[in-house]
């Protein structure tokens, strides 16, 4: 492991590490580090990026509620995959590296998510897959489809409700772009455009605004705006596509 370039990086991502755990200089920080690596050296990370969820200061409800709901769909995904691999058969072998990898991402992001909450977190919800969910990898894809696709919109919904949080509005978006990748990986192996086109979508607002009302968008069709924008989804319409899965 290369402890200096672990530790700039950190300082890259929070430049006060070093002040706050009193050591008041780079050298004795890389020793401090060296010393948490028999240990783990992830829990260096975890510190820092906590702080930088903290902002020095308790996250708002209303971003804790954001997180929590996002921990929800986090949970959801990191189940799904786990099952899917889980079942004998389901994942063909020239799936399995990718596949594993998205459910690796998931139990990643469910850690980061429950880190950042702490006892704030909320328990793991009992899931349930409507029938036949891994019955068939076509079926498995579809709904891993659906559940990306999701995932990218409900973070992006959210993002306004975390203005005042920036610290965790950042992780939010790490997160949502590593769900984008997801959902065009998935996309990807069904044989799809890399991006949504949904042919039932005919209007199309981003912060409130039309796009379809913007000077100089004559002659974009329907299909560009759709693969060009994608539409955020409320908590609502979130739960309402999550609510045969809870």
């Amino acid at each position: 492991m290369n402890l200096f370039k672990l530790i700039s990086d950190i300082e890259k991502a929070d430049p006060e590490v070093s002040e706050r755990y009193s050591f008041y200089s780079r050298r004795n920080l890389l020793k401090f580090g060296s010393k948490l690596a028999a240990a783990g050296i992830p829990t260096l990370v975890a510190a820092s990026l906590n702080k930088a969820l903290a902002q020095s200061a308790a996250p708002t409800q209303a971003a804790i509620d954001v997180l929590n709901f996002a921990l929800t769909l986090e949970y959801l995904e990191d189940e799904f995959y786990r099952t899917g691999l889980s079942t004998a058969g389901l994942v063909p072998s020239s799936d399995q590296t990718v596949i594993n990898q998205i459910s690796k991402h998931e139990t990643a992001h469910v850690a980061l998510l429950k880190g950042a909450l702490g006892a704030a977190a909320i328990a793991k919800p009992t899931f349930k897959y409507p029938t036949g969910t891994f019955a068939t990898y076509a079926t498995f894809l579809a709904t891993a489809r659906v559940l990306e696709d999701t995932g990218v919109q409900a973070y992006k919904g959210q993002a306004g409700n975390l203005i005042n949080d920036k610290g965790i509005l950042k992780v939010a978006l790490q997160i949502h772009s590593v769900e984008a990748r997801h959902a065009s990986e998935v996309r990807r192996i069904l044989g799809l455009k890399g991006w949504v086109s949904d042919p039932t979508q005919t209007t199309f607002t981003q912060g409130g605004v039309s796009l379809k009302t913007l000077p100089n968008v004559t002659g974009i069709t329907d299909d560009n705006f759709r693969g060009a924008f994608d539409e955020p989804l409320t908590k609502a319409q979130v739960l309402a596509a999550a609510a045969p899965f809870l």
